[in-house]
């Protein structure tokens, strides 16, 4: 288990170069964006969320892409704009020995679930849960889920069955289908209560991504998982939980998000205040009243997950995400996924309910989900 540990952190090590490198120093990016007002008022105006395609060239001139290497400098410019808000990623200075340890195991029929934790950084652990099919401890190599949980008083139970709640019991139907499922907890949710400050973190949002970054790793280090076929799902908070950690992290092959997002212009008539709180993006406080002008959107969210798959669930009676919105954006992020040849790998899906992933949606979600991961064969 220890080899199969450093193996795994060196592998996802490797990855993190990679993606940091192809985003950042590609296009000769040196540095994030200091969150300074003065810096921001003499930055160049914000490209416009719903031309994903514009970009500026090597000497600053507005250009169309229309190559994928020409979508990366607009893509590297997106996670400037996103770590501008929710503070940078760390580097690999905060990965450590995981040091998982199991406090308590449950058999469930078909899956065994087990109350674990994990070391995310130094003086950083996190309690989850983790949900193994029987087959894959019996030496069959399963798929892997990262479940992520909305604002709820249980926290990270209500995925794995302990919190009353029906709808939201996406890694107990998952790993009923065969997927090895790990349900972290939100920052300053339940009973997760990290010092976000005091670890260096601008936001619970990039808490919530490192977070999730290091189970992707637990995961990794798991021998009945299969590495290449991992998929993030959540629902209203766990949906865009799931987004932003995708974007950041290449590990996550499909997302599928509930009634988590639309644009922050339409978002409760462009009153973002419910998203600078301390456990999302404090930062967005210096936008109130100017939404269009924060660094970045969920239309350039959405596209910069192409060409991945992502399974929207928008209803037409959420009340705290407009649908129409989230249309806008997804076509929007149509030009990128075209560049890749993967129209269809987006889908948007408008059932007639009102904030919640019903039964029918989320059995489709899984569909597709399952068509996703077999093409990566």
């Amino acid at each position: 288990m220890r080899d199969s540990y450093r193996a795994a952190v060196a592998n996802a090590t490797s990855r993190r170069s990679w993606l940091r490198k192809s985003l950042f120093h590609l296009v000769g990016v040196r540095a994030v964006l200091s969150h300074d007002p003065a810096q921001s008022a003499s930055a160049p105006p914000r490209l416009p969320r719903d031309r994903l395609l514009l970009y500026r060239n090597r000497s600053g001139k507005l250009r169309e892409a229309t190559s994928r290497a020409q979508w990366l400098r607009r893509r590297a410019d997106i996670i400037l704009g996103f770590e501008k808000i929710a503070g940078p990623l760390p580097g690999r200075e905060r990965r450590c020995p995981l040091d998982l340890q199991v406090e308590d195991e449950f058999d469930a029929g078909t899956y065994v679930r087990r109350a674990v934790s994990y070391q995310a950084e130094p003086g950083g652990r996190v309690p989850a849960y983790l949900l193994i099919p029987k087959s894959g401890l019996a030496g069959k190599k399963c798929p892997a889920a990262l479940c992520l949980h909305q604002t709820h008083a249980a926290g990270r139970k209500v995925v794995v069955g302990l919190g009353n709640s029906p709808d939201d019991e996406y890694g107990v139907e998952l790993a009923r289908r065969g997927f090895v499922c790990l349900a972290p907890p939100y920052p300053l949710l339940a009973d997760y209560n990290p010092d976000l400050f005091r670890l260096g973190y601008a936001s619970g949002t990039m808490k919530a991504i490192w977070d999730n970054i290091r189970g992707l790793d637990l995961l990794e280090s798991l021998p009945f998982v299969r590495r290449e076929a991992v998929v993030a799902i959540g629902h209203s908070l766990g949906g865009h939980n799931a987004i932003f950690t995708a974007v950041m992290e290449p590990r996550i092959k499909v997302v599928v998000t509930s009634c988590a997002f639309d644009s922050f212009v339409d978002y409760m008539g462009g009153n973002i205040s419910g998203w600078n709180q301390v456990r999302y993006m404090p930062r967005l406080k210096d936008y109130i009243g100017r939404p269009a002008d924060i660094p970045f959107d969920f239309h350039e969210l959405v596209g910069a997950l192409a060409p991945r798959g992502l399974f929207v669930n928008a209803p037409t009676g959420d009340s705290n995400f407009r649908w129409q919105s989230v249309d806008r954006i997804a076509s929007a992020a149509q030009p990128v996924y075209a560049l890749y040849h993967a129209e269809k790998h987006l889908v948007v899906r408008h059932p007639e309910c009102q904030h919640r992933f019903p039964p029918e949606l989320r059995q489709e979600a899984y569909t597709f989900m399952d068509a996703q991961l077999a093409a990566l064969r």
